[in-house]
């Protein structure tokens, strides 16, 4: 049973750090990645097209999401990988990085507990903060959403934070968060709800409009070309 520990945690090791030392790194960053940095920069280290970026809202900031899937396969090799990372969700804030949302595979954390999963972070950004103590701040949806928060490292301007979704498989999630940015990242997505509701009717008739005259449209072009051909 201790060999078989061990060998868990070893492996939890893997989680974050995988090909990377394991040597400390700062509370902004995950692997190469860092809060702050552009579209263009993370989708340059992550082997991904900019333009693959997906936009939330344009108004009254610029709110986009960047979705990235490691090669199950070593590189250059044919050799399957054993990265741990499923996918990593990039959101960016007028081209600028402010939270990264890492999924970890069913299958690299199958029987990992979450003490095993802290050892593994903890050789990473430090020692984490104790309950009593994380940053006060209300939730957002998608940490809501993320499951039970099994551990939390963190400052006053930056947080990671490990959770664990109580569905099948108990799939675990660790997300990097710029504070700051993220706060205004969340004024930005409910205003832009509010405008979206606002606009809506308005919206509505133009659709409306644009369909009755794109149909006007093909009518008379189709009227046109049978005219010209038309021989009773």
């Amino acid at each position: 049973m201790m060999m078989y520990s061990r060998m868990l945690a070893t492996c939890a090791v893997g989680i974050v750090c995988a090909t990377h030392t394991l040597e400390g790194q700062g509370l902004s960053q995950y692997r190469d990645f860092e809060l702050g940095s552009d579209v263009g920069s993370v989708s340059s280290l992550a082997g991904v097209a900019a333009s693959d970026a997906k936009t939330i809202h344009r108004r009254p900031a610029l709110l986009q999401d960047l979705e990235w899937r490691p090669s199950p396969w070593v590189r250059g090799s044919t050799e399957p990988s054993t990265d741990p990372v499923y996918q990593i969700r990039f959101s960016f804030y007028d081209d600028q990085l402010f939270r990264i949302v890492v999924d970890y595979g069913t299958d690299r954390t199958k029987g990992l507990t979450g003490p095993d999963m802290i050892e593994a972070i903890t050789a990473v950004y430090g020692s984490p903060l104790l309950r009593t103590s994380r940053p006060s701040r209300v939730a957002s949806r998608l940490e809501t959403e993320s499951g039970a928060v099994v551990a939390s490292w963190g400052d006053s301007a930056h947080g990671v934070a490990l959770y664990q979704s109580s569905s099948y498989g108990a799939p675990y999630r660790l997300i990097v968060t710029d504070f700051r940015v993220d706060g205004l990242a969340r004024q930005a997505e409910s205003q832009a709800v509010r405008l979206d509701d606002q606009e809506a009717p308005a919206r509505e008739i133009a659709r409306q409009q644009k369909e009755r005259d794109d149909g006007r449209a093909a009518a008379e072009k189709a009227r046109i070309a049978n005219k010209d051909v038309f021989r009773p």
